[in-house]
């Protein structure tokens, strides 16, 4: 953990190397989570997708993760619950946290609207025009297996008949989730039944604006919103060249969504350029109240990127 109390993810490429049409170099992936662990990174993460944006499974990496580190903190960003039967999901991430001896933390989210997403959701058997509310019991569902001895459930999509879980997360109440909002359906839904706050400001000034916003609406229902965990996912590009740095990014952002970069970066956490600047980026986010940064490289040389971000980038951010 940074001395300021801030800690700090890296966010593995996993569809990065599958992009590269080429056989994806797992064990790129898993040499990069020992490194950034080395280089006292506090967590690594990893995304998720079956189909629409195609990557290494998010769970099967986590574990072979799991068994190659010792100390970070291992997570989604994000996972979509909503494309799996709650029984096995809570049965899985539970054997996860006994093998990582509590180390997981699951992102989650509903998943954006977008043609290929639909066609993922239509492709897993699940109802896409339905997801939040199979979202919502869906998760509801995890955290009583996960703390329950026994659970029975007559729901809107799902029906459980005195169901005992085998497996039960090495972490007391289950394993934390944390949830992105920017709406305030979605900030609603995470004072119920989230555990964290997970968004992609576009800057540390909309981050203030969504956590105000949450804690004016935990007043209003009586919701704790203090037991939400503050984490801020970015993307940076480090370079003292800035226009390579600005070239690199444009092209990352592009080849990663296919859509133009102007419309990503006015709705996603993205700096590029020197340390300096890439660490006052950061330095923002944390004067706001971020609790923890987790960060992805926006270009090609991701091992390159770490070194950078852990010797020149985060010693200045920690330094707030």
């Amino acid at each position: 953990m940074a001395q300021n109390g801030v800690s700090f993810g890296y966010l593995l490429p996993t569809r990065e190397i599958v992009m590269a049409q080429e056989k994806p170099d797992f064990e790129q992936v898993i040499t990069l989570a020992e490194r950034a662990e080395a280089l006292s990174f506090d967590s690594v993460w990893v995304g998720d997708s079956i189909l629409a944006r195609p990557r290494l499974e998010a769970l099967s990496t986590l574990a072979t993760i799991a068994s190659r580190t010792k100390r970070v903190k291992l997570g989604t960003a994000v996972l979509l619950p909503a494309l799996r039967n709650p029984v096995v999901l809570a049965n899985e991430v539970a054997n996860l946290d006994m093998m990582s001896q509590g180390r997981i933390i699951l992102g989650i989210g509903i998943a954006s609207k977008s043609a290929a997403i639909e066609k993922e959701f239509s492709a897993c058997g699940v109802s896409f025009a339905h997801r939040v509310s199979i979202f919502e019991e869906g998760v509801t569902l995890l955290r009583r297996l996960w703390t329950e001895p026994e659970v029975t459930h007559s729901g809107r999509h799902f029906q459980l008949d005195q169901v005992r879980l085998g497996l039960k997360p090495a972490q007391q109440g289950g394993v934390p989730l944390w949830m992105a909002g920017t709406v305030d359906a979605a900030r609603l839904r995470m004072l119920r039944i989230g555990d964290g706050w997970f968004p992609n400001p576009a800057s540390a000034q909309v981050f203030t604006e969504g956590w105000d916003r949450i804690q004016e609406l935990a007043k209003e229902t009586g919701a704790d919103a203090e037991k939400l965990h503050r984490c801020v996912y970015t993307t940076l590009n480090i370079n003292d060249d800035e226009a390579q740095a600005d070239r690199e990014m444009r092209e990352f952002i592009e080849g990663y969504y296919g859509a133009p970069y102007e419309a990503m970066a006015r709705s996603q956490s993205i700096c590029s350029g020197s340390p300096q600047r890439c660490a006052d980026w950061i330095k923002e986010f944390i004067a706001a109240g971020a609790q923890t940064m987790v960060i992805r490289f926006g270009g090609p040389d991701q091992s390159g990127q770490l070194e950078r971000c852990a010797k020149e980038v985060l010693p200045r951010a920690r330094s707030c």
